[in-house]
């Protein structure tokens, strides 16, 4: 399991694009989005790198 802190995960909308950006580099993932502690876990087995990429690429900043 992997967790990123997500700052700017503010509402349902971003949760819906962070968890599209990880399924479109891993469609098999698991993708868990808490937005009210602005956290997202991903059980997937693609490198933390290239998860932070992916979602760096829908617009969130990790913290």
């Amino acid at each position: 399991m992997k967790t990123l802190n997500l700052p700017g995960m503010t509402c349902g909308g971003c949760a819906r694009s962070v968890t599209a950006a990880i399924k479109e580099l891993d469609p098999e993932a698991t993708v868990t989005a808490d937005v009210a502690a602005r956290r997202v876990t991903v059980k997937t087995t693609v490198s933390d790198q290239a998860l932070r990429d992916a979602v760096m690429d829908a617009g969130y900043n990790p913290a």
